[in-house]
């Protein structure tokens, strides 16, 4: 495991960070942090708030359920998460007189109703934008689609360049991870271009990744005879280790 500094910790949980933001810098994952926070005697942000509280009591979560409160609304009312909420509800045998998985945005309800495939509705992060319908029947924000595909590639990429070497094999750049490319050794072994990654698993992706060298664009030669003096060079350099 990577050691996370006290100095930069101290100065992130000064500011505020939460431990998620922090592993978010760190690109390591909150338990990490939480490891480390605490290794150096640190104190989280939030500790009290996020601390475990115990169970919820049956009768309050009976009472409310008898009011026709919804998870959400019994989750406010009680100051907990609906992950709890439903956690204690299962527990207790209890369930709400709400249909289950009902919409909470407004215009939810219409918008399946008349059959729309891209309604504007409400997201929390963007405001009224355009929803896409999924194949599972829910509306998802096209904006929060669309940041979610990117972070998803970004990640790969991080993870397929720091499983290479993380710098080009031949010249050693590193500063710019988009600038980094992967080129097959051998153009016949190739499958599909990591340019490309589409909706692949990362298992798929780091089997083909193994097949390439990672390289620079300014290391890269265009021209057919340069392109395969490339190849032989990266072979030998890869075969030295």
């Amino acid at each position: 495991m990577q050691c996370m500094d006290r100095a930069s910790l101290e100065q992130l949980l000064g500011r505020g960070l939460s431990l998620a933001e922090i592993g978010r810098r760190f690109d390591r994952h909150e338990a990490t942090v939480a490891y480390w926070v605490d290794k150096h005697g640190l104190q989280a942000v939030n500790r009290q708030k996020h601390a475990a509280r115990g169970g919820l009591d049956r009768a309050e979560l009976e009472t409310l359920v008898d009011t026709g409160a919804s998870i959400a609304e019994i989750a406010e009312k009680v100051e907990r998460s609906k992950a709890t909420v439903r956690h204690w509800l299962k527990q207790y045998g209890l369930q709400t007189l709400a249909p289950p998985g009902a919409p909470s945005r407004p215009g939810v309800d219409q918008a399946r109703a008349s059959g729309q495939a891209e309604p504007v509705l409400e997201c929390p992060r963007h405001g009224g934008v355009r929803h896409i319908l999924d194949g599972r029947g829910y509306y998802r924000c096209r904006q929060c689609r669309i940041e979610a595909v990117v972070r998803r590639r970004r990640k790969v990429k991080e993870t397929l360049v720091t499983e290479a070497g993380g710098k080009c094999r031949l010249c050693g750049y590193s500063r710019c991870l988009a600038a980094l490319e992967f080129h097959h050794l051998d153009p016949t072994t190739k499958k599909f271009g990591l340019a490309r990654r589409g909706a692949r698993s990362i298992a798929t992706l780091r089997s083909e990744a193994r097949k390439c060298v990672l390289s620079a664009p300014i290391a890269t030669p265009r021209s057919r005879r340069a392109l395969q003096s490339f190849r032989k060079m990266s072979v030998a350099i890869v075969s030295q280790g």
